[in-house]
């Protein structure tokens, strides 16, 4: 029976294809904007965490003041020093790396070309923090942290401007009036969490810069890597408890530094998006219930079309169950049909858009088979009344029905 069934309702939807497509038009625009949104939003949520990650492994940046961010009360709190990032990373446990970072712009000019680029002062620690690796060349030898020589590794944007194609490894360029050797290149990372270019950076050992191009010893921000299974918030607790120490603050003063976790960092923006991608979600679902409408107006039309065909199936011994079932398979064919069009469409979609975006196509099976078996109920829901409308006719009235 079902086989048969099945059989009817697919002659009824190609008798009038136009009709049929027209009438699952809804449903296909509704499961297509639902999956392309959630889809687009996933992939700028791992877009976002990988970019945060990138930043550094369990990384914990430490600056000055009471908050980050624009407007950030740095003014009146004292800057670090060396020594700070020495003492930590010495007595507090669960580090793995803590990097000083002293921070300035400039001109890193090569032969005719030049370039405006940020120039970061720090200790090779400061490539663990940060999950560099090199392409290229090598990192600061012991001695030239130590004695703060010219020697500089550059990111692949200041290669790529400065250089081209070529190596720059052995190569000088001038940051202001210091004449640095290019003694290594880093491994491109692109765009970072906030929208920076990661590889448009020139590393240098924190001494050479602090003399040669600030002019003083303040160190902006302390980088600290911790390690695999630390307890965060201990060594969080941890640093503050040994930074209040070391900056003379009495136990009703307040932080004058303050302590972001990445990791919180990535959290709170992938939520964010989250939440974006599941309003936008709702908006397009709202299509779905339309397309459930356009289904049973259809229908209602099509029992209309048919009632003298359900009053000879009735008068010939037909049930009234088989008959409802035969409209209900009817809408819920054309709901189903609906549905992977739409998610096909969505597919070739979130492909194209999420490549012009630049952020990675994050296949979801859970939405797919959610948004599928969503437009199969609404055709049970909407398609019911129709079906039960047509189980209930009168055969001697459809007989009679010109």
């Amino acid at each position: 029976m079902w086989w048969n069934t099945l059989g009817l309702a697919w002659r009824e939807i190609r008798r009038n294809l136009l009709r049929s497509f027209l009438t699952v038009l809804g449903i296909v625009i509704g499961v297509a904007a639902v999956v392309t949104m959630v889809t687009i939003g996933n992939g700028a949520t791992q877009a976002v965490q990988d970019q945060i990650t990138s930043l550094g492994t369990n990384l914990l940046m430490i600056r000055p003041g009471q908050r980050m961010g624009p407007g950030r009360d740095a003014a009146g709190a004292p800057p670090f020093r060396r020594e700070d990032a020495d003492a930590i990373a010495q007595q507090v446990p669960g580090t793995l790396a803590v990097a000083p970072q002293a921070a300035t712009s400039a001109t890193a000019v090569f032969g005719a070309r030049n370039w405006s680029t940020v120039v970061y002062g720090s200790t090779n620690a400061y490539f663990t923090t940060n999950n560099w690796t090199l392409a290229s060349g090598r990192l600061f030898e012991p001695a030239e942290e130590r004695a703060g020589s010219a020697v500089c590794v550059i990111g692949d944007t200041v290669r790529r401007e400065l250089f081209g194609s070529s190596d720059p490894v052995g190569s000088r360029l001038r940051l202001k009036n210091l004449s640095c050797e290019v003694i290594g290149l880093l491994q491109a990372k692109g765009q970072g969490g906030i929208g920076q270019d990661q590889d448009d950076v020139v590393v240098m050992p924190i001494a050479a810069v602090q003399r040669r191009l600030t002019g003083n010893l303040n160190v902006a921000t302390l980088l600290v890597s911790m390690a695999d299974g630390a307890d965060t918030e201990a060594v969080k607790a941890d640093i503050t408890r040994l930074l209040r120490e070391r900056r003379k603050l009495a136990e009703a003063e307040e932080n004058n530094f303050n302590v972001l976790d990445t990791q919180q960092l990535a959290q709170t923006l992938s939520g964010t998006t989250q939440v974006l991608t599941a309003l936008l979600g709702a908006v397009a679902a709202v299509s779905l219930l339309v397309g459930g409408i356009g289904i049973m107006n259809i229908m209602l039309v099509s029992v209309t079309e048919r009632t003298r065909e359900i009053g000879i199936r009735l008068a010939i011994g037909a049930l009234g169950r088989e008959v409802l079932l035969q409209f209900l398979i009817e809408a819920v064919v054309l709901a189903a049909l609906g549905g992977l069009l739409g998610i096909a469409i969505a597919t070739a979609a979130s492909v194209a858009i999420t490549g012009l975006m630049g952020v990675p196509y994050a296949f979801d099976p859970a939405i797919n088979l959610l948004a599928f078996g969503f437009s199969a109920a609404i055709g049970v829901v909407f398609g019911y009344f129709p079906a039960r409308r047509a189980a209930r006719l009168d055969p001697i009235e459809a007989l009679r029905h010109e």
